[in-house]
């Protein structure tokens, strides 16, 4: 434990534990972007492999309590609704990942990047983007789309934001539905680490440390999501994902 807690000085420590709950915050009202927001924070003041540590189990337990929030049930239904979306996203995850070396990682980096901040001014504005919400085909090209990115720079949430903002989904399931996503996305990234050597013991203790402070501002955050309607929502994630798209450009020119 002694090991664990001395990876960070006080100073870091307060920095992580802020983060973490800015981080919930900001995932409790629009439900993603906490691992954004924790990397874009922790990497100020720690290394980039201890600030991906840190947010690791936050991330995987935050993703399953949105999830779950409503029920197994209804995460269920989530997984039925958009199966064509998610498991053509895997495929094509599991088929990009393989040219991970061939490719340049900025060059997607920034190409998601600036899709996602004019599909969030072009929404911003008014403008619908005209697909039905049960065109399986719309699903599956959104889907093909969000793997191959997500499999090249480990990127998912923008374009999984943006496919069910499209889709005009209610605010609740909406939420659920991202937490379905990103929770399989984190439980394979807490494996993928723990044979990388980012996570071992002294990890662990420090990444589940910052557990506390990412719930409670998850749950801060969901005072707020519950009170606003279904267009401030909307508003709300748009303007959050503009952020992510700048954030994106960002990593990939002058990270």
């Amino acid at each position: 434990m002694s090991n664990a807690i001395s990876l960070l000085t006080a100073d870091q420590w307060v920095v992580a534990v802020v983060g973490a709950l800015i981080a919930g915050l900001v995932k409790g009202v629009v439900g993603f972007a906490l691992p954004m927001v924790m990397i874009t924070i922790l990497g100020s003041v720690v290394s980039p492999e201890l600030a991906l540590a840190g947010l690791i189990l936050p991330t995987l337990v935050t993703n399953t309590q949105q999830a779950l929030r409503q029920g197994v049930s209804a995460a269920w239904s989530s997984v039925v609704m958009f199966r064509v979306f998610m498991l053509t996203a895997l495929f094509f995850l599991l088929i990009s990942a393989q040219l991970i070396r061939v490719i340049p990682n900025a060059l997607f980096l920034g190409a998601i990047g600036g899709m996602v901040i004019c599909f969030s001014l072009l929404q911003l504005s008014g403008r619908r983007i005209p697909i039905k919400k049960e065109s399986k085909v719309s699903h599956a090209a959104i889907g093909a789309l969000t793997g191959f990115v997500g499999g090249l720079s480990a990127v998912w949430g923008p374009p999984t934001v943006a496919f069910l903002t499209v889709m005009d989904v209610e605010k609740k399931e909406h939420i659920r539905t991202q937490g379905v996503v990103y929770g399989v996305g984190a439980l394979a990234l807490t494996f993928s680490h723990l044979s990388t050597g980012i996570l071992n013991l002294n990890t662990l203790i420090y990444s589940a440390i910052l557990i506390p402070a990412a719930i409670f501002g998850m749950r801060l955050g969901r005072t707020i999501q519950d009170r606003i309607d279904q267009s401030i929502f909307m508003k709300a994630t748009l303007f959050v994902l503009m952020v992510a798209g700048v954030n994106l450009i960002r990593r990939a020119f002058f990270a």
